[in-house]
């Protein structure tokens, strides 16, 4: 009897797990989610853009002080 009662309350265990898993792997998938997550992957990848521009300026900065060259010279505006 206590064998029993120890697989019925297992399974019923497993049974409740399974369904909540089986629940928010279906709310990940719906087209919804996914739209929002598609969202915050491109809102993502902007800011890591521009985070690389700062950087990316900031460093060609440090290039012409050291090594002494203006910020704007003949040769960046022929290639603008």
């Amino acid at each position: 009897m206590i064998r029993r009662l120890f697989w019925l309350s297992l399974g019923t265990a497993f049974g409740a797990w399974s369904a909540f898993r089986l629940k928010r792997t279906v709310r990940a998938v719906l087209p919804d989610s996914l739209a929002h997550q598609a969202v915050g992957l491109g809102r993502t990848v902007r800011g890591f853009a521009g985070d690389v521009r700062v950087a990316m300026n900031h460093r060609e900065e440090e290039l012409r002080d050291a090594l002494r060259l203006d910020a704007h010279s003949d040769t960046d505006k022929d290639l603008h």
